[in-house]
């Protein structure tokens, strides 16, 4: 059962999500929060494994949650969505650097957003598609989110681990990467849990961010494109 978080200053919204996914039965929404605050004496109490916020709330604001809860300072981290009506890349920026997992609008659809908190509570980042080349190229421009450098990444990073990022940041899931690698997805997993830590990041997502901005890959699209790999 993924123990859902729902922090939104929005009755309506607030409300609107929590049916949508109590009525999953592999959910269970353990606590709805209306401003930051609240969220995160939720979050103390109820243990959830996932933490759907909005961006814009009083008293504390979701990317301030956010970085309280899947942060580098965080003890015990929470797996963090992001839904929100903003679409303003600085707020991209902010939830992705304060250790995100997700970002999706509110206007997506319910069953985009019921697959996205099963996503983020496996351990795989989500954005909305409308967003991800446009972030990604931002990203790449400003230079964030580098704890470690390309050069570095090859000292650090074994050639199969290489490999697996290369696939991660195609978008492929872990049975898809587990296919074209032919090895078992446990594996996968496995080659997953060492690269984070060795890129200085919480999430796949972030992850995948670090790729892009170490051209490991280029952004769909840009000129860099045919030039990058493996």
């Amino acid at each position: 059962m993924i123990r859902v978080l729902i922090a939104d200053d929005q009755p309506l919204i607030r409300a609107g999500v929590a049916a949508l996914l109590d009525a999953e039965p592999d959910m269970d929404v353990v606590g709805v929060a209306a401003d930051g605050g609240e969220a995160l004496d939720l979050a103390r109490t109820t243990d959830p494994d996932v933490a759907c916020l909005d961006i814009r709330m009083p008293v504390r604001d979701g990317i301030e949650v956010a970085r309280a809860l899947a942060g580098p300072e965080a003890d015990s981290p929470v797996p963090v969505l992001m839904l929100t009506t903003f679409d303003l890349d600085d707020y991209v920026f902010g939830a992705l650097e304060a250790g995100a997992s997700g970002f999706l609008l509110k206007d997506a659809d319910p069953d985009t957003i019921v697959t996205a908190v099963r996503q983020v509570a496996a351990g795989n980042g989500t954005i909305d598609q409308a967003l991800t080349r446009r972030v990604l190229r931002e990203f790449v421009s400003r230079r964030r989110l580098q704890p470690v450098t390309g050069d570095r990444a090859d000292g650090l990073l074994t050639e199969r681990e290489r490999d697996v990022l290369f696939l991660l940041a195609q978008g492929m899931s872990n049975e898809q990467i587990a296919d074209e690698l032919v090895v078992e997805v446990s594996t996968v997993k496995s080659h997953v849990a060492r690269i984070l830590p060795k890129l200085g990041v919480r999430s796949r997502l972030q992850a995948v961010v670090w790729a892009y901005q170490n051209r490991i890959v280029a952004v769909p699209g840009s000129d860099e494109e045919s030039t990058a790999g493996r």
